[in-house]
């Protein structure tokens, strides 16, 4: 028996006026996968993160989040949560006022997890959310989002702003929730090296359409570079060479031009 997608998408699209963000998207992310979306800015990563949330409509074909359209209710929408790329809080509120407004808004609230989490990276109750670092901001995003117990945790670009070490405690972080949550995360990036790290699930965006989409194990292994030219084929052949995830992503990228 076939598992429902978490996310399926046919011929989806999205225009701002004369301008198109996506155009002829078709996807399928199994459920318990950290897929990875990537792609140059204007690519459409937020418009399709914001789809998914609901927070804005397709133009044309269809999205289903969980088998439904996105955002479909109270109870779906407490299936989803979401990171923004700002982090936004609010700066005058202390860090355990914004847990109680958690715990008010979501009827699945882990109050022992996001004390817990937060313990763990330092971030006092006490504290005002405007004087946090950037890294413990993102933190506390993190765990406010991952304290609804969500099904399906959507981010984007979250680490984007962070030094390196807060980006690398950052996405650490990331992946201890999902285990921990046992659900299906959507991460946005530019930088290769997070996607690398945490995801094993693939989404190119180029052009406005997908590039390519998969899982990263079965991605690699169908492409091979044979001489300077990256090619998808069934079996290795002769003198081939194994390809990274950078030569995978920069190869579609190429030709989304």
């Amino acid at each position: 028996m076939t598992s429902t997608p978490v996310l399926e998408a046919d011929g989806l699209g999205k225009r701002y006026g004369r301008r198109t963000a996506l155009a002829d998207c078709d996807l399928h992310v199994p459920p318990g996968r950290i897929v990875g979306l990537v792609g140059p800015n204007g690519a459409g990563k937020s418009t399709l993160l914001q789809l998914v949330c609901g927070l804005i409509a397709p133009s044309s074909g269809t999205l289903r989040v969980f088998g439904t359209r996105p955002a479909a209710d109270a109870r779906h929408l407490a299936r989803v949560g979401f990171v923004a790329q700002d982090a936004p809080v609010y700066r005058d509120l202390t860090v355990a006022d914004h847990l109680r407004l958690g715990a008010r808004l979501n009827p699945r609230w882990d109050a022992p997890l996001a004390r817990r989490r937060l313990a763990e990276a330092g971030v006092a109750s006490d504290q005002k959310a405007g004087r946090l670092s950037g890294g413990q901001r993102a933190g506390l995003v993190l765990t406010l989002a991952a304290a609804k117990r969500p099904e399906l945790l959507v981010l984007d670009e979250p680490a984007a702003a962070l030094d390196p070490l807060a980006r690398s405690e950052f996405l650490q972080n990331l992946r201890e929730s999902i285990a921990e949550l046992g659900g299906t995360a959507v991460l946005s990036s530019h930088l290769l090296s997070d996607v690398e790290r945490v995801c094993d699930h693939l989404i190119v965006l180029g052009g406005a359409r997908v590039q390519i989409a998969g899982d990263v194990q079965d991605l690699l292994a169908a492409h091979h570079r044979v001489g300077g030219t990256i090619v998808r084929t069934s079996s290795p052949p002769p003198g081939a060479l194994p390809v990274t995830l950078e030569d995978l992503v920069l190869s579609y990228l190429g030709g989304a031009r």
